[in-house]
């Protein structure tokens, strides 16, 4: 039975969309925030008082004290990273033990884990995926493997044997590997020092949780990371992460029907990012793209790293938009094009010589020239502007023009990195 409300928040581009300011945002609405995928990858950064905090594990609604924090059976977890969110949200005055749960079936990230995926990257040369090197395709593939070793195992007698069972394993696969340099033994023993950290934790059976917490009438909403383009099985293939990032990854990441998810809220930027490799039609390069990376801040909040900038991909958008059932969409980092006198966005595709609307099965198989139209930009600050009704009229064009095309409605818009700077419309 359900009688609560579950929520799914996710990204419709290839990340870094701003979800974790907006899951802050709508944090106060919401008993739990669930993280359903991923793993420390990601990074959703939130700020706070001024200051940016970035968070890799532990769900964005941590900042709200009446809210509890799931990190669900999707996610892979690194022990150490995650003791380090930990000790950071302590320095900042909350005590994260007190509102975070773990789900036993999470699966662990070791420290050889960390060594494969350097190994990889390093191997593949020139056709570099553009891994984060955190781990998490060796974890997911372990996982699937049936191999992996999961947080509940930590409190069975077997685990220190599962464990060197595992990194023997995986030292037999670096044979295969040009060498690397890696620090074994010394992350080694922080990962040793940060698995006594995570038995201290509460630890529950996170799906159980979930339908309990329903059945008592709790608000939830459910996070993802990434963005839709990055989904194992509907992203740009193989530059993409190992886990599903949309709406569907909820179900198995957490635990629950598909008859349980309420909405489904879609971020987007009013342009398009993309950080590590892979295709990417709308970017662009030389002068706008440094324009709209230095005044976006668009930098990795994970890995550091520059992102690729270009203009908004309506074909994209309406693509991740359909796939994942969104019902409303917030778009974000509109005071980026504050100042442009035209702002281009993509309509559709030209491939061979003809019009298409329609997402291609690969994006990196063919040319794919974006058809662009021009709208007229706004020209001024919107870092003032806290209601819906004082936004430019220009802007609103911009907003009904991306609802009309991607046929769902825009229901707020962010004009700057603090909570109070998103807008919503109704």
């Amino acid at each position: 039975m359900k009688t609560g409300q579950l929520d799914v928040l996710l990204g419709l581009q290839w990340g870094d969309e701003g979800k974790g300011k907006v899951v802050d945002y709508l944090s106060s609405r919401y008993d739990i925030v669930a993280r359903y995928q991923g793993g420390p990858n990601a990074g959703h950064t939130v700020v706070v008082d001024g200051k940016n905090v970035v968070l890799h594990t532990i769900p964005s609604g941590i900042f709200h004290d009446e809210v509890k924090n799931l990190i669900g059976n999707g996610v892979v977890v690194d022990p150490i990273t995650l003791q380090r969110e930990f000790e950071l949200l302590h320095q900042l005055g909350i005590d994260a033990k007190e509102r975070v749960y773990l789900s036993r079936r999470v699966h662990l990230i070791l420290p050889t884990h960390r060594w494969l995926d350097l190994a990889s990257e390093a191997a593949k040369k020139k056709n570099k995926i553009g891994s984060t090197l955190r781990g998490i395709a060796p974890t997911y593939m372990d996982k699937t493997g049936r191999n992996g070793i999961r947080v509940g195992d930590l409190f069975t007698k077997g685990f220190v044997e599962q464990y060197q069972n595992l990194k023997s394993k995986h030292l037999r696969l670096l044979e295969m590997y040009p060498p690397v340099e890696f620090p074994l033994e010394e992350e080694e023993e922080k990962w040793w020092n940060a698995i006594d950290f995570v038995r201290t934790l509460q630890i529950v059976d996170g799906e159980q949780w979930i339908w309990q917490a329903l059945e008592h009438n709790a608000r939830i909403l459910a996070e993802g990371a990434q963005g839709a383009m990055l989904d194992l099985d509907y992203g740009t293939y193989p530059y993409v992460t190992s886990s599903y990032t949309g709406s569907a990854g909820v179900c198995i990441g957490l635990g629950v029907p598909p008859s349980y998810i309420d909405e489904v809220i879609g971020i987007a930027k009013a342009y398009t990012t993309r950080v590590g490799s892979g295709p990417f039609p709308t970017e662009i390069e030389g002068e706008m793209a440094e324009y709209l990376r230095q005044k976006g801040h668009e930098y990795g909040a994970t890995t550091g790293r520059p992102r690729r900038c270009g203009w908004l991909d309506l074909v994209q958008l309406r693509y991740s938009a359909r796939l994942n059932g969104v019902n409303r969409i917030i778009l974000t980092k509109l005071d980026v094009l504050d100042e442009l006198e035209e702002i281009p966005y993509a309509k559709a595709y030209k491939i061979d010589n003809t019009i298409s609307t329609s997402m291609p099965y690969r994006l990196d198989d063919v040319p794919i020239h974006p058809v662009y139209i021009t709208t007229e930009g706004w020209r001024t600050s919107l870092d003032h502007i806290t209601s819906w009704e004082d936004l430019p009229g220009e802007v609103l064009d911009y907003v009904e023009l991306i609802q009309h095309s991607v046929e769902v409605p825009i229901h707020g818009v962010s004009v700057g990195p603090e909570r109070h700077q998103l807008i919503p419309r109704y």
